[in-house]
């Protein structure tokens, strides 16, 4: 008999990238490092590298600021990778090293039992804040009972149907004018 003793892979290194947009430029900077030592204080991670870049003033959004930054960090196993992940919300991860890793059934079942939570409670706060605008607006409907009011659902069908006719209304002026 072969005893085949299994090892989930330890000592993860990975790269995170981080992104933060708001204004003053300062600001950002201060969050990154904050955010950046929380990372390190981590349970089972270590944050080996980082490098916060300069905030640049964004195009699109004026007087706003982006700023992000690179961290290396060395994590126990690939669960408190994806902890991270979940906690700190990257942009870009990469895992630089080792090139395989071995990952028991429970190792799987804790990560996708982690995504599986994550994503029921990001479900429950969508369902929430539906079930809230909806009393709102009847709440509101029922300050306002003045005929002519209408919910946020009827304005905006109204204004693809205005949208609509505004389309067609060019083509019957040109024909009004073949005419005459």
């Amino acid at each position: 008999m072969s005893s085949n003793k299994f090892e989930e892979t330890r000592g993860i290194r990975a790269i995170m990238i981080i992104e933060v947009i708001g204004k003053p430029p300062e600001h950002l900077v201060e969050t990154l490092n904050n955010l950046i030592k929380q990372i390190d204080e981590e349970k089972s991670v270590r944050v080996n590298e980082k490098k916060v870049n300069e905030p640049i003033l964004m195009k699109e959004q004026k007087d706003f600021y982006t700023s992000f930054a690179e961290i290396e960090v060395e994590v126990e196993d690939i669960m408190y990778l994806a902890s991270l992940m979940f906690k700190y919300m990257p942009a870009h991860i990469e895992i630089i090293s080792p090139e395989f890793i071995a990952l028991s059934n429970n190792g799987w079942s804790e990560i996708l039992s982690e995504i599986i939570r994550r994503l029921h409670g990001y479900d429950e706060v969508a369902r929430i804040i539906q079930i809230e605008k909806a009393v709102l607006e009847k709440k509101l409907m029922e300050l306002m009972p003045q005929e002519g009011t209408r919910t946020s659902n009827e304005v905006s069908k109204e204004k693809v149907e205005e949208e609509k006719k505004e389309g067609e209304k060019p083509k019957k002026k040109r024909k009004e004018k073949k005419m005459e």
